[in-house]
């Protein structure tokens, strides 16, 4: 059997300055070009992969942030895109019976948004106003929405390692996934599609964020969030290490794990994504 894989992934640095937190101490132009951008940096990730033959599977990511850190801004914006479509089973409706059948269809289909803004009343604490909002149509949340207001502080940064904790207080709204249950009742049984209503909940919003220079060429990057109600509690962790193979190539590992404590039957609470990317800066 033929079998043909194909995978590429770039990083398009936007001519923006890079960030202290990400770099090596810097020298007189590098400084002089993160005066001119006015603190900001900024980076876009695109990964895609295809494999044809014995399975069939294509997927793609893209990411792009935006940040800027200064003695009195602390700001982060951030976009991100996942989907892929492959060989799986599909179940549908037809006449009140669940129907089960191989198709080529998507298996995965995300997108996620958020930003917040912080200002720093003290060279280590500052004020903070988080929102995100996230769009899965194969997750435990078909769609969910976060708003915060709290604090934040810097506990240790120097030209090699940084790490900063926010907490806050906000709110959060959510729709969970649609599911199928089987009416025994009638004869035959009937199979019905429940939609369950959306919901809301006051949250408390921890984020942790650790940058760590290993190496001149080897960087490692870990950020924990958490958004905790009663009801639901949604954590994701993105971990990355990233080493460098020439001054503009380098070889980008990342794993991401999701967790929703509250799920619908035959969802699961935890997703995991495995990313590695060839990495190109300028």
């Amino acid at each position: 059997m033929k079998r043909t894989t194909i995978a590429f992934s770039l990083l398009l640095a936007l001519p923006l300055a890079a960030a202290a937190q990400d770099a090596a101490p810097a020298s007189a132009d590098a400084s002089a070009t993160a005066a001119d951008s006015g603190g900001w940096a900024g980076s876009g990730e695109f990964g895609y992969a295809a494999s044809q033959g014995n399975s069939h599977s294509e997927n793609l990511n893209a990411k792009l942030g935006l940040s800027k850190d200064d003695e009195v801004w602390r700001n982060n914006f951030f976009l991100t895109a996942l989907r892929a479509k492959g060989e799986t089973t599909v179940t549908t409706l037809q006449n009140g019976q669940a129907v089960s059948e191989d198709r080529y269809s998507t298996t995965a289909n995300r997108y996620d948004a958020g930003a917040s803004l912080g200002y720093k009343y003290d060279p280590r604490a500052y004020v903070v106003g988080a929102l995100r909002y996230e769009h899965d149509d194969f997750a435990a949340n078909r769609w969910q929405a976060a708003a915060s207001l709290g604090f934040g502080y810097i506990a240790l940064k120097n030209g090699r390692t940084e790490l900063s904790f926010e907490i806050a207080p906000g709110y959060k709204r959510y729709q969970p996934a649609d599911y199928y249950v089987t009416d025994t009742g009638v004869t035959p049984p009937q199979t019905l599609l429940v939609r369950p209503a959306a919901q809301g909940e006051p949250i408390v919003r921890g984020l942790a964020n650790w940058k760590y220079r290993l190496t001149a060429s080897t960087r490692f990057e870990d950020t924990v969030l958490v958004e905790a109600g009663t009801d639901n509690r949604y954590a994701q962790n993105d971990a990355g290490l990233a080493v460098s193979m020439t001054e503009t190539l380098a070889l980008k590992l990342g794993y991401q794990v999701r967790y929703n404590s509250d799920t619908s039957p035959g969802t699961k609470s935890t997703d995991q994504l495995w990313t590695t990317n060839l990495v190109y800066s300028f």
